[in-house]
């Protein structure tokens, strides 16, 4: 794919309905408001651009996907998940985006970042990390569901609620790399993305 197939929406071409599909958003986070900003202030990010086309789309999943991000996982838990799922679905646009958010936060380290390239297998990670990263590959390659060995292991670290934001959280960003591959969202000027070796494998499919 050499162009999106569905382009950012341009912020001057915004509706009012956006606008405030935008701030309902934000009246969902923490500390949030209901105020409605003017166009100097919209966002001019790639993946809002997108979302600014269906503002009904806007409304009925920014809420969820905002909860993703203040869930009952720790801060740290959800960039490993997000950074892994995104590896190896290719989400180019959300690795990067994450990448710099985990190096901003102090969410993890470069190490930890790099090991999240390599697998659970990598030999930065303890026997708990170790089963987060597993989980995440068995949800995602192959049978696509967490064996009984590795949910045990889960188990052992987290609490119902947190092993619920978990899947969820992988399944959700799972959704993402095939949305965005899809549309054909390209990274901003600036966002570092994978390393030029990372490409998904030649289909085999006639």
């Amino acid at each position: 794919m050499t162009t999106p197939r569905i382009p950012p929406r341009p912020t001057e071409d915004w509706t009012d309905d956006v606008d405030e599909a935008f701030a309902a958003l934000r009246a969902h986070a923490p500390g949030g408001g209901t105020a409605t900003p003017g166009p100097a202030e919209r966002p001019k990010s790639n993946i809002l651009g997108i979302y600014a086309w269906h503002p009904d789309l806007v409304r009925g999943w920014m809420p969820f996907s905002n909860h993703l991000r203040h869930s009952t996982l720790s801060d740290r838990h959800r960039e490993m998940v997000i950074l892994r799922t995104t590896w190896l679905g290719y989400g180019e646009y959300e690795w990067a985006q994450h990448v710099w958010m985990c190096r901003a936060g102090g969410y993890l380290t470069d190490p930890e970042i790099e090991a999240l390239s390599v697998g659970p297998d990598a030999s930065e990670w303890s026997p708990s990390d170790a089963a987060v990263v597993r989980a995440i590959d068995e949800m995602v390659t192959g049978d696509r569901i967490v064996s009984d060995a590795t949910w045990a292991k889960l188990e052992a670290q987290f609490n119902r609620q947190q092993l619920i934001d978990f899947v969820f959280t992988v399944g959700t960003y799972d959704m993402h790399c095939i949305a965005f591959r899809t549309l054909g969202l390209e990274l901003e000027p600036g966002m570092s993305g994978f390393p030029p070796d990372h490409v998904p494998a030649p289909s085999t499919r006639r």
